[in-house]
């Protein structure tokens, strides 16, 4: 096999075994409640694995459509992520559950339309920086700032504090990579810091979550309830868990187990070394796409493949250091593995962009070689 397929191959193998494995840890994780709540076991994983079936098609489609056409369309990519996010707020399409209103459905059918907007600010992202040297100019950055932040807006009014961080991060990831200066950085950073804490003191709900987080045994049967199960997952499994399907904590102690704290599910079960190989995974995975990104012969490509990367980044490093009490609790799925197949579609998706891009790459590249090589 030529070296020069090897980043490629990284991508599959990664994204399958993730794919594959989060089947398993899901249906590990949900079987008894979906028992006692659907008298299936298996309710969960089939919609997984239907969930990976129409992700491996995305997958597969992105990977052969040309990534540069994209690169004409940012505006609409930026428009129709907007417009997702505002479904929500339609009475009788948007969809509640546990006081948040994040979901549009179609008769059983739900999308989670934050997960596609993420992506779609990637894309524009790519597109609206990639000409000139356009963060140069601070009024590009503030215009920047405020497409961005009307994302943040929508997504916090669900409310979904988890996804709007991780939006925020991906988008203050590419400003760096599109050239923002460190000073200009820190002179936004002053407002931001206050923004968020404000956000903070007019929701009761996230300071309650921020005082369970500093010491969730002092409301042990309410705001810190969730986190504590988290830690007895996590504490049970040592070094080696406790065995595949033996989790204690999935059987209705630890809440949404088969989707946010899924990890917790995967160190009881699997231990430390079972959590040990997987973020070794996710680590090559982020690695294989910054490097991709980094060979591309033009910002757009390598801007697309750097905000892909960091999306899966900074969604893997806020659940892992959620549920294992790092951060204050917030709810947010593990890429490719937790329950939810809007997030499977749009991740296998977007894989098969950065996929695009390296096989365009080698392809220019192959291209430049032969008309050297004739002259």
């Amino acid at each position: 096999m030529k070296i020069k397929n090897a980043d490629r191959l990284v991508l599959i193998f990664c994204t399958l075994a993730l794919a594959i494995f989060g089947c398993v840890m899901v249906y590990s994780a949900s079987k008894y409640f979906a028992l006692v709540n659907y008298g299936d076991k298996f309710f969960y994983l089939k919609k997984q694995i239907i969930g990976v079936l129409i992700g491996a098609i995305g997958f597969a489609v992105c990977s052969f459509i040309n990534h540069k056409i994209y690169k004409k369309f940012y505006w609409i990519f930026y428009f129709v992520g907007a417009a997702f996010l505002l479904l929500v707020f339609i009475p009788g399409l948007g969809r509640t559950s546990y006081g948040a209103t994040r979901w549009i459905g179609f008769g059983s059918f739900t999308i989670q339309p934050s997960e596609i907007a993420k992506f779609c600010l990637v894309f524009f992202l790519s597109g609206f920086l990639c000409d000139g040297d356009k963060l140069s100019k601070f009024k590009n950055i503030l215009i920047t700032l405020a497409l961005g932040g009307f994302y943040c807006l929508l997504i916090m009014l669900e409310p979904n504090m988890s996804i709007t961080m991780c939006v925020a991060f991906t988008l203050i990831f590419m400003l760096f990579v599109g050239g923002m200066r460190l000073k200009v950085f820190g002179i936004l950073t002053i407002p931001a810091i206050a923004l968020v804490v404000v956000l903070i003191l007019i929701e009761p709900y996230r300071l309650n979550r921020i005082v369970a987080f500093l010491n969730p045994w002092e409301n042990p049967l309410d705001e810190g309830y969730q986190l504590i199960q988290s830690l007895y997952a996590i504490g049970s499994g040592g070094l080696w868990g406790v065995g595949l399907f033996n989790s204690r904590q999935a059987e209705l102690f630890l809440p949404f187990s088969e989707s946010d704290f899924i990890f917790s599910i995967i160190a009881e079960e699997l231990g430390f070394f079972g959590c040990l190989i997987l973020c070794v995974v996710f680590v090559l995975f982020i690695i294989t796409i910054f490097k991709i990104g980094m060979r591309a012969n033009n910002k757009f490509s390598a801007f697309l493949c750097f905000g892909i990367g960091a999306v899966i980044s900074i969604q893997v490093i806020l659940n892992i250091a959620v549920v294992t009490g790092s951060i204050p609790p917030t709810g947010l799925p593990l890429p490719f593995i937790s329950a939810g197949s809007t997030s499977l579609l749009v991740f296998m998706s977007a894989i098969g962009v950065v996929l695009n891009v390296d096989r365009q790459t080698q392809k220019e590249n192959s291209t430049s070689i032969k008309r050297f090589l004739n002259n």
